[in-house]
């Protein structure tokens, strides 16, 4: 394994220390886990990367009630 040395907000770090603490972890193996399942993400393909990315970030509603609030912007508009 090697070591690396990286620069962090102090309020990042703070965050990730009181994590360690309530997940009984060190920084190190929370830091690990957060490359792990960063590596994951990034090596999904197409529809599979992006599925859900609205819902992640706390969009509500689906994708025609967008379409219906806004489509009537676009030439001919949606039913």
């Amino acid at each position: 394994m090697t070591r690396i040395l990286a620069d962090l907000p102090e309020e990042d770090v703070e965050w990730l220390d009181a994590l360690a603490a309530e997940q009984g972890k060190s920084r190190a193996a929370l830091l690990r886990e957060a490359v792990v399942d960063y590596r994951a993400r990034e090596s999904q393909d197409g529809i599979a990367k992006y599925f859900g990315l609205w819902a992640r970030h706390g969009s509500q509603g689906d994708d025609r009630s967008y379409e219906r609030k806004f489509g009537s912007d676009w030439d001919g508009g949606l039913e």
